[in-house]
């Protein structure tokens, strides 16, 4: 089975709850992972929870994206 994030839900700061098609949910804190050019932006909030569902994970308007395997791993 391919896992992917089925739900996502801003919660705080940078945490996100998150719930996938294996029916594993919980919360993501993902505020040590926003590093590199194209994660620095997601430091401002306004920017970090702009985030949709595309592809089956997180993705954000400047084509920063999280793969679901990672994220899963996350919580």
């Amino acid at each position: 089975m391919f896992i992917h994030v089925s739900k996502a839900k801003y919660i705080e700061d940078y945490t996100v709850w998150l719930a996938f098609n294996d029916g594993a949910e919980g919360f993501a804190d993902l505020s040590t992972e926003l590093e590199g050019e194209i994660f620095e932006p997601l430091k401002d909030l306004s920017f970090f929870t702009d985030f949709t569902l595309s592809g089956h994970t997180l993705c954000w308007p400047n084509g920063a994206d999280l793969a679901p395997e990672f994220l899963r791993g996350k919580i």
